[in-house]
């Protein structure tokens, strides 16, 4: 298992918090990291005065590579993602990413995926999906639900409904929970394999002059609109 940094406090916090194990955890100062989590994590309190140690900033840049503003930092395992069995099915809609090249914007659609309940993320293209970027991105929600990276559409099992400023207006569709929602490049928009494989084009409401959304707000739209659907069946 490939090993994976998190940089920062938040990273550790969520990582934590959905089952990883952090070890070492470094921080230039336990007092300051203590105060970090009665303020931003009193569940981890314990959790993380047991487990850190204090190093020099020296040291924390020679480990980490960088400094990080709250001086805090940890190292875990990559986990095991099931791609195939995520692309057969699920209980909550999978988010399925067309080539996206910003790994920031990435990050951030795993941290909002993980905030709405996403059954994962699946990345389709030759960005890493747990390149460093990437994870910081997320503040560690990448343990919140499976990331990972298909070779290809085989074996996408479900509706796929894919977003698109062409498609029917989601606010008429209601998206079930076995869904994939697709989502192009941040410049090209979907690959005409993916329109192929769409069983559904969905298009976000936008007023007119504007041209697109930033692709982790497209995400947010649509899960929203799914949990939305969910509270009133």
């Amino acid at each position: 298992m490939q090993s994976v940094v998190l940089e920062g406090f938040h990273a550790v916090k969520h990582a934590l918090r959905f089952g990883a194990v952090v070890e070492p955890l470094v921080a230039v100062s336990a007092t300051a990291l203590a105060e970090l989590a009665e303020s931003h994590a009193p569940d981890l309190v314990d959790v993380l005065a047991g487990s850190v140690r204090e190093v020099s900033t020296e040291e924390f840049v020679r480990l980490v590579g960088k400094r990080h503003p709250t001086g805090v930092a940890g190292f875990t395992r990559k986990p095991d993602v099931d791609v195939a069995g995520l692309l057969a099915g699920r209980v909550a809609p999978l988010v399925l990413l067309d080539n996206p090249r910003n790994l920031g914007n990435f990050g951030a659609v795993v941290r909002v995926a993980a905030g709405l309940g996403a059954g994962g993320v699946v990345s389709v293209g030759d960005v890493d999906p747990w390149h460093p970027n990437v994870l910081r991105g997320s503040a560690g929600l990448h343990f919140a639900l499976p990331v990972g990276r298909a070779d290809g559409l085989d074996g996408i099992a479900g509706p796929v409904y894919a977003l698109d400023a062409d498609g029917a207006d989601i606010g008429d569709v209601r998206i079930p929970s076995d869904a994939v929602l697709a989502f192009g490049s941040e410049r090209h928009g979907l690959s005409e394999a993916m329109r192929e494989r769409a069983d559904h084009l969905v298009s976000l409401p936008m007023r007119p002059l504007v041209s697109s959304y930033n692709l982790t707000t497209s995400v947010a739209m649509a899960l929203y609109h799914w949990e939305l659907s969910q509270r009133a069946s």
